[in-house]
């Protein structure tokens, strides 16, 4: 299958490309991003034939029927990671916390978030592409919490590969940053910026689209590439779980074949709903997507209304850091499938010129077919943690974020499943705020310490270690300095 561009070609880079060089060479014309030329449309009885099988097995079975270029033997390498998480047969289990609702919990990985879903197998593939053929990539990753330590956990130390994390100083929970100044890799360099999610990612594209940064690089014979979901390597494995949350609910013995479900998705950068919406459109019974956001709402708005307007926004630093996004990245695929490359560059420019872009009645019309939106705040999620722990059920506060979702978006009585992001030691502060109803500010390692003893909740090692280990990384600069200090790090 080849993949084309969301914002239509400009006569220079190939028409179509292959779905390897869409991942090592993520930038599109324009600005754009790279989507596959169509969907495949999978067989009749596929969930059906998938009932028994494992979470690797659905994985390879996916990945094939888009036709990708990569060899067996190095998807099914990249596949094996998930052997490493808590349960190797069920890397993402799927709860039930009342008889309508479930939780498809992704935070089981190596770093206890969502994103080692899709990048445990990506960082594999794009490292063992870059080691076939013989060449060296400088990976940038931009972070608002959870995909730097998981970007620089799968590619640490690897063979061909430098890997350069810009994250937000204090926009990112301790253990998160912890998680990404103790690294000790060979090939990483991690850099706090002053500033906030926004100016990190803005950042990352404009040096993926920047022929002087490339040129400077290729001195070096150093390609470029991105971790980020911009990156369709990140894409197509968040399509995957989507599918393994409905075959869950069949063998769980909750809905029959066919019946539809909800999914409710925490939404900063869209990257996860866009999955959903993938799946959906290659068969999965999804009657809608319910997107949630916090105070940050601009995804709610363009939702709700067809006007994506960020003139007069500034950025809230909330108790949900990692939805804390003004400039959601996929929506450009999801517009590009609803309306086609002319009208997403068109959009596109108006919001780069003019910080704003307004759809039309019948585009909205067809979005709200697709979306429901609504957003909530610190004291809601605060609230909701307190009230769900007291029924036996420990959540973090993103998962939050979808309960109010789930409580006032559903218009059918229908099964839904939200998305756990993140597990609750991420941020584990606000946490026991809700559970100890205070606004006492708690360091990481009391708050972990308290609700693990307190509420018998499991601490990982690896997160418990993280308040004993060297901090290697302590960088902090401005962000107009970002591309001078990643030229100095190549260079070293």
């Amino acid at each position: 299958m080849n993949f084309i561009e969301t914002r239509g070609n400009n006569g220079i880079k190939p028409k179509e490309v292959s779905f390897s060089h869409a991942i090592l060479n993520p930038s599109a014309s324009f600005g754009g991003l790279y989507v596959p030329k169509y969907l495949p449309e999978l067989e009749e009885n596929f969930i059906e034939n998938h009932l028994n099988c494992s979470y690797k097995q659905l994985a390879y079975d996916i990945l094939k029927a888009f036709e990708i270029d990569i060899d067996d033997k190095e998807i099914h390498k990249a596949l094996d990671l998930y052997d490493n998480f808590d349960d190797k047969d069920n890397p993402c289990p799927v709860v039930k916390v009342k008889d309508d609702l479930f939780v498809h919990e992704q935070y089981h990985g190596p770093t206890r978030a969502f994103k080692d879903m899709a990048l445990q197998p990506f960082g594999s593939i794009l490292s063992s592409l870059a080691k076939q053929r013989n060449e060296k990539y400088l990976i940038l990753a931009a972070t608002s919490g959870d995909t730097g330590p998981a970007a620089l956990n799968t590619f640490k130390n690897k063979e061909n590969i430098k890997i350069a994390c810009m994250y937000p100083d204090g926009g990112t929970s301790d253990v998160q940053r912890l998680q990404m100044v103790c690294e000790d890799g060979n090939n990483q360099k991690i850099i706090g910026i002053k500033g906030n999610f926004d100016d990190a990612q803005t950042a990352l594209k404009n040096l993926l689209a920047s022929d002087s940064f490339k040129e400077e690089l290729e001195k070096d014979g150093i390609k470029l590439s991105a971790a980020n979901s911009v990156n369709f390597g990140r894409i197509i494995f968040q399509i995957i779980y989507h599918f393994w949350s409905y075959i869950q609910l069949i063998k769980q013995n909750e809905i029959t074949y066919s019946e539809k479900i909800y999914l409710s998705v925490p939404s900063g950068n869209f990257g996860n709903v866009l999955g959903a919406f993938y799946a959906k459109k290659m068969g999965l019974p999804i009657e809608k997507m319910l997107v949630a956001s916090n105070e940050n709402n601009i995804l709610t708005e363009w939702i709700n209304t067809g006007i994506y307007d960020i003139r007069e926004k500034k950025l809230i630093l909330t108790k949900s850091p990692a939805m804390d996004i003004l400039k959601s990245s996929n929506i450009e695929r999801i517009m590009f499938s609803l309306f086609g490359s002319a009208r997403t560059k068109e959009l596109f420019e108006e919001l780069n010129e003019n910080n704003i872009f307004e759809l039309t009645e019948e585009e909205t019309k067809l979005l709200q077919e697709e979306f429901s939106a609504i957003n909530s705040d610190d004291k809601y999620g605060t609230k909701t943690i307190k009230s769900y722990l007291d029924n036996g059920y420990l959540m973090d506060p993103h998962t939050a974020t979808c309960i109010k979702a789930y409580e006032n978006l559903k218009e059918k009585d229908l099964k839904t499943v939200i998305y756990s992001t993140a597990e609750w030691t991420k941020f584990s502060p606000t946490v026991l705020n809700a559970l100890n109803e205070n606004e006492k500010k708690y360091s990481d390692k009391e708050a972990l310490e308290e609700i693990s003893s307190k509420y018998n909740a499991n601490l990982p090692h690896s997160i418990a270690s993280l308040f004993n280990s060297k901090i290697n990384h302590n960088i902090v600069i401005e962000k107009d300095k970002i591309e001078e200090e990643i030229i100095k790090f190549i260079k070293e």
